[in-house]
């Protein structure tokens, strides 16, 4: 049964905008991911959504076609995002199927709460493989094709091309250092510094690179694995606005960068968390205080997403 429409985008925006545009995402069998792919199909793209759990990310593909009548979404799994040609083989498949791709989602990460003397090299490797060399592997795949589409889509009535365009998926941990998360933290501040990279050599190809970056966003995989139900309160007090974000505002947020409106922004990371950033340095939403978590050298507990080796 498809998805009530303000689950997953605003009315704001007009119905077909990107018609006979493609989007790929990698990640894109997760809570927030999907979410922005499906707003994608509802407004007239189609899709190719990786990952590698097969049957998660086959009816995920499924599920997000209901979206809109006559949408083609693919789902291709068992594709792993650290290694290049797992990628290139998706790609192939999706320009094979779907005609091309115009915009494309590096959505895939890992992320488990570890203080650093808890964290092992193969731990902190893990994370920094997935995020920051599998957002790379999905660059260097995309890259033709999104060259392509930023030439295909400029006209002469318009100076910014309406395809050609790559969002990372990214966070705010680095911006004030977050305890538990040096791992997540490093990798995300070479997304970051990735995405700027983009946007410097290719601009004057006409492709744009920019960055979500997410706050807590409620009903996600990170949030069931990353927090304890009973410190959801003394969370959301933490942030500005007194709340959890939806998976909506960060598919509105895709939206919004993929779209016409956005064709002068490059380069950019658009802070998508109610303002909690600036608040959350030693004070994670998780609910394990600085510094007495630390200072006692007490194990991770509580949750789903940890590790437990010691160097």
């Amino acid at each position: 049964m498809p998805l009530p429409k303000g689950d997953y985008v605003s009315d704001v925006w007009k119905d077909g905008i990107f018609a006979n545009k493609v989007v790929f995402c990698t990640g894109g069998a997760g809570t927030i991911c999907s979410a922005q792919v499906r707003a994608m199909v509802h407004l007239g793209a189609n899709a190719c959504i990786v990952g590698r759990n097969v049957e998660k990310t086959e009816n995920m593909a499924t599920d997000i076609a209901t979206a809109r009548k006559d949408a083609k979404v693919i789902g291709i799994g068992n594709v792993d995002v650290r290694n290049v040609e797992s990628i290139q083989a998706a790609v192939h498949k999706t320009i094979e199927e779907l005609g091309g791709i115009d915009y494309v989602i590096a959505g895939a990460a890992g992320n488990f709460l570890a203080p650093i003397n808890q964290l092992s090299p193969n731990a902190f490797k893990s994370v920094m493989d997935i995020d920051v060399l599998g957002s790379y592997n999905t660059l260097k795949a995309t890259l033709p094709s999104l060259a392509i589409s930023a030439k295909r889509t400029k006209t002469e009535s318009s100076p910014s091309p309406l395809g050609g365009r790559i969002i990372f998926v990214s966070a705010t941990l680095h911006y004030t250092g977050t305890p538990l998360q040096a791992h997540v933290g490093v990798a995300k501040a070479g997304v970051d510094a990735l995405s700027n990279s983009v946007a410097i050599e290719f601009g004057p190809r006409g492709i744009t690179s920019n960055v979500i970056a997410p706050g807590p966003i409620a009903g996600t995989e990170g949030m069931e694995r990353l927090s304890r139900k009973e410190d959801a309160a003394a969370g959301k007090k933490q942030i500005p606005l007194g709340r959890w974000g939806t998976v909506r505002e960060i598919a509105d947020a895709t939206v919004y960068l993929f779209s016409e409106a956005a064709g002068y922004v490059n380069g950019t990371t658009l802070v998508v968390d109610g303002g909690s950033w600036r608040t959350q340095s030693t004070n994670p939403s998780s609910g394990f205080l600085y510094p007495d978590f630390l200072v006692g050298d007490d194990v991770v507990s509580g949750v789903k997403g940890t590790k437990k080796a010691k160097l």
